[in-house]
């Protein structure tokens, strides 16, 4: 009976800290900076060719139950001809990229889960909420802005990860 106890407290004292985990926040987010036409890729996914800027933006991630959301202020161009403006770009998605670098040989791949799109509008500000199919293990989480229109290139990053169990996600 002293055994069983053990083991339901023993349980019990686990729980808090899996949930400690459960929501992952960027409480940023930040343009890529690259010089024209020069890559900056992250987990081996390309950069836009521009540099871009951002006025704010956050995002975040339940990643037991997928809900999220992410919103960006002031996604602009930061060089060229449409400086000040996102330029062509109409909408963009959010990319959850878990296991960056991974290795699939030991069970821990790359994987990359997109939002539907955004509509991205003349001031460079898109918002949306979603709910995705995170994957069962989602290690050192990445958060990029994408945008579909010319290969899914990534434009701008969550920064300031935080992470822990809240309750109104």
């Amino acid at each position: 009976m002293k055994f069983a106890a053990s083991l339901i407290l023993a349980a019990a004292a686990a729980l808090p800290s899996f949930a400690a985990d459960t929501v992952v926040r960027w409480q940023k987010v930040v343009g890529v900076i690259t010089a024209p036409n020069v890559d900056n890729p992250v987990a081996g996914i390309s950069a836009g060719t521009l540099p871009w800027t951002t006025r704010g933006g956050s995002a975040r991630i339940n990643l037991t139950t997928g809900v999220g959301s992410f919103d960006v202020e002031g996604l602009v161009l930061n060089g060229g001809n449409a400086t000040g403006t996102p330029g062509p770009i109409v909408s963009v998605v959010g990319s959850l990229v878990c296991n960056p670098g991974g290795d699939s040989a030991t069970g821990t791949a790359q994987i990359t889960v997109d939002t539907p799109a955004a509509t991205l509008n003349p001031q460079g500000n898109a918002e949306l909420s979603f709910k995705m199919n995170v994957p069962q293990t989602c290690t050192n989480p990445l958060f990029l802005i994408r945008i579909p229109q010319f290969g899914f290139r990534w434009i701008a990053a969550g920064a300031v990860r935080t992470s822990g169990y809240h309750s109104d996600f």
